[in-house]
Parts: structure tokens; sequence; C-alpha cells
């Protein structure tokens, strides 16, 4: 059994920003008008894109992010292991946008382990592949020459540095979601949630899965599973996506196979820093032969990604 801690935390404050600017600017159109009744309308709109946007970021956002991902597998026992990166060799083969999408997130998740265990250099040079992603994908300023000076400045402050993925991060899947492009966002998210997966079980090997907390964080990747599964299906008529959603539905399968036992969740405030933790207890019954196949099948998935 584990206890497992959710910190509650308020919206994204840029992607506040980007829909109130958005709001703001349906508005601005309808003010040009002198019926207060087209007014009424161009309104309304602007409070259903408000709403729509939101959603989606809401949604977006419920994924762990590459870099929490990272920090979950730290947390849990997990060492370096620069070999399960994609090479970054393979970032010259990335031409379409699924390519592209995939590895923008698969090197988003590369980086920051990497940055989470100090590797200084190979971070720089991971965020310069994920920045040729970008390129390639249109993410206008995503990434940009000044981001890397600043990673090549803070080369010695960790935090500064896990600051900058972040906001870089985030200023990439925001930029798509302003721009219409759920699809190839969604792709990015999933690029980036299948290497975490993958690197994690590669990482446990033939280690045994009973008592074990990196086993326990991978199985936890049930629940976010059904929100990756969330994003495929409102993006299905995409063909890019198509094919991504049918793997993931595969890899459903297998996490069906493994059972978790909740406890009632029980809101916990912590009296150092005031942020409301909601805890519960959880036992997962997982048997080796499962997780055999789960961790194949995320390596299949991942080379599929990564050719």
């Amino acid at each position: 059994m584990w206890l497992r801690n959710i910190s509650v935390k308020t919206g994204s404050f840029l992607g506040l920003l980007l829909a109130l600017a958005m709001m703001t600017g349906c508005r601005s159109e309808g003010s040009k008008n002198t019926s207060n009744e087209q007014n009424t309308v161009d309104l309304t709109a602007g409070d259903e894109i408000f709403e729509d946007l939101n959603e989606a970021k809401k949604v977006f956002y419920s994924l762990p992010s590459p870099l929490e991902t990272a920090v979950l597998l730290k947390s849990a026992g997990a060492k370096y292991n620069e070999s399960l990166l994609n090479p970054l060799s393979n970032a010259n083969n990335y031409t379409t946008n699924r390519q592209m999408a995939l590895n923008l997130g698969i090197f988003s998740t590369d980086l920051s382990f990497a940055s989470l265990f100090d590797q200084t250099q190979t971070s720089i040079n991971y965020m310069q592949a994920a920045k040729k992603m970008a390129d390639g994908l249109g993410i206008l300023d995503a990434i940009d020459q000044t981001t890397i000076d600043r990673l090549e400045e803070n080369v010695n402050n960790r935090d500064e540095l896990m600051n900058i993925i972040s906001e870089t991060l985030m200023s990439s899947n925001s930029f798509l979601l302003e721009n219409e492009r759920k699809a190839v966002a969604s792709i990015v998210l999933v690029g980036g949630w299948v290497e975490g997966l993958y690197i994690a079980t590669q990482l446990v090997g033939k280690s045994p899965v009973k008592e074990n907390k990196l086993v326990e964080r991978i199985v936890e990747q049930k629940f976010s599973l059904e929100i990756v599964l969330r994003l495929l299906e409102e993006n299905k008529d995409n063909p890019d996506v198509e094919s991504i959603l049918e793997q993931m539905n595969d890899l459903k399968k297998t996490f069906d196979k493994i059972t978790i036992k909740t406890s009632a969740i029980t809101p916990v405030e912590d009296p150092k820093t005031k942020v409301t933790l909601l805890k519960s207890k959880s036992e997962i019954q997982i048997t080796q032969e499962i997780f055999d196949e789960l961790r194949e099948k995320a390596k299949n998935i991942r080379t599929n990604f990564t050719l």
C-alpha cells in the first residue's frame, strides 16, 4: 500500500491570459457594430471561446508534464541512464508533422529527465533537438535562441533550469491550443507521456514488482492513460491521431489487468506550506507477467514513435 498525494492547484495563469486575449479580440470586433443585438451575439461567441479554451486546457494540463514525470521517476528512486534517451542523431530523421509532434514530446521528456539529474550539457543538447521539432511544426518562438542562452547561463542553477523548461513546455502547448491545433498538441503530449512510461518500465527491468516504488508510480499512470485516450478520441478524425489511438487502446488492455483499490480521499492541510493535499491509501495488484507485458508494449510503442 502507498499514499497518493495530489496538490490542489489553481488553473494555468498563462492559459487564462491567452483565453482572455482571444475573448477580448472577439469583443473588440463586436464593439465596431452599432447594433446592440449584434454586440450581444459577439459577446456570447467570445464567452464560448473562453469556455472551450479553458476546457481544453483543463484536459491538457491534467496530464503530468514531462518535467513532472521526471520528478516522479526520481522521487521513486530512478537512476539516470542516458542510453534510454532517444538518440539526438534521430532528430534529423523526423520530417512529417506526426514524427515531429511525437518527438517534440519525447525530446521534452528526455530533456527534463537529464536536467533533473544535473546533466547540463545533455539538457542543452536535448533542448536544441526539441527546438528543431518545434520549428518544424511552426511553433513560433516557443523555443528560441534566447531560451537556449538562458539554459547555458544557468547550467549550475537547477531551479532556474527547471523554470525555463517548464515555461518552454507550457508555451509550446499554449501556442498550439491558441491556434486551434489541438490534434497536434495531443500528439505532442502523448509522445512525452509514452517516453516517461518507457523510461520508467526500462529502469525497473527485471526487478521484482512487489514493494517497488517505481512500479507503483508506473501503475498510477493507469489514471492518466484515461486522459490520454480522451484527448486522442476528441481528435480521432485526424489520420495521425487515429493510428496512435489504436496503439494506446492496446496498451490500455494491459493496464486494465492491473487492479487498484483506493480508499476514501481525505483532505489534509500542510501547516507549513498551507497547501491542501488529498490523501488516500491505495493497494495495487499486479503480477510479474503483467508488468513484463506492459514494459514490452511501452517499448514497442516508443520504438514506433521514434523510428
